[in-house]
């Protein structure tokens, strides 16, 4: 693929990155709504129009920086309102609606890896963003990319990140307890990570493994 200029990043990368934030935190919602937590349901956050869930700094400004920057591209939305006190099993279905969002973004990296293969089908070898096809091309591997990035991220098992509240669930209750004090400081701990240079390899390998099946999936794999 050729080098591409900001804006044209920018052009491919909009639709993925907000369709990722939010069928994210949309699947939080829909999920704890049938669980019986009705929060966020009316809240108006069980939706698909994103502006009902853009974070300035995390659905904007950082995606654009790393994009700019070059290296992987993530960002978040405002986190869906779930008040565990609704559920019947609180730990359980805390555990399931934190699986959705991943769950959605592995379903999307699906979806995206079929928009890739169209647009590669349709432009015949194209090398120029501007053909459709290639611009479909494009799109798809950035699909593929934020979601997947998105879903590794998020089962990492720092909270207050979706991981943490699966293995919350699976933890003796006074373990569990303690562990779940650490969510005040997840976001530092994840900053030390990126810092040390840690928090990348984490990501790449289950990222890479997946990248690759879902390119042979569809047949791009070379």
């Amino acid at each position: 693929m050729i080098e591409l200029t900001v804006m044209q990043k920018i052009a491919i990368w909009t639709i993925p990155v907000l369709m990722a934030i939010t069928l994210h935190e949309a699947a939080h919602g829909w999920v704890a709504s049938k669980l019986g937590d009705k929060t966020a349901l009316m809240l108006g956050r069980v939706t698909l129009n994103p502006l009902k869930h853009i974070d300035l700094i995390g659905t904007i400004v950082v995606p654009i920086t790393l994009l700019i920057l070059g290296g992987f591209v993530f960002g978040w939305a405002k986190a869906v309102p779930i008040n565990a006190r609704n559920f019947k099993n609180p730990s359980a279905d805390m555990a399931w609606v934190a699986i959705a969002g991943p769950l959605s973004n592995f379903l999307m990296a699906i979806g995206w890896a079929f928009i890739a293969k169209l647009g590669y089908d349709l432009s015949a070898g194209g090398a120029s963003p501007d053909n459709i096809g290639q611009f479909l091309t494009y799109s798809g591997m950035a699909g593929i990319a934020i979601n997947l990035v998105l879903m590794v991220l998020n089962m990492i098992p720092i909270p207050p990140l979706d991981g943490s509240r699966v293995l919350s669930a699976l933890l003796p209750a006074r373990v569990a307890y303690s562990y779940n004090r650490l969510e005040p400081y997840g976001f530092f701990i994840l900053l030390g990570l990126l810092l040390l240079g840690v928090l990348g390899p984490i990501i790449s390998g289950p990222y890479q493994a997946l990248q690759a099946y879902l390119l042979q999936m569809v047949g791009l794999s070379s």
